[in-house]
C-alpha cells in the first residue's frame, strides 16, 4: 500500500508530503492512528486553506 502512494505522490505537480503514522494499517484501526491522521490533515488544512492575513 505505502508504494502506491509514493506512486501516486510522485505524480502530483503541487506542494505535498507523505506522512506515515508509526504502526498504522491502511484502515487505521489501531489505538491514536486516526486521531493521528485527522491531526494531520487539520494541520494541512489549517496551512493551507486559512485566509492570507493582510
Amino acid at each position: 500500500m505505502l508504494d502506491l502512494n509514493r506512486q501516486a505522490q510522485a505524480r502530483l505537480r503541487c506542494e505535498n508530503r507523505l506522512a506515515i503514522v508509526p504502526g498504522a494499517t491502511h484502515l487505521f484501526e489501531e489505538p491514536g492512528a486516526l486521531e493521528a491522521v485527522t491531526d494531520l490533515a487539520r494541520d494541512w488544512f489549517t496551512d493551507h486553506m486559512a485566509p492570507a492575513h493582510v
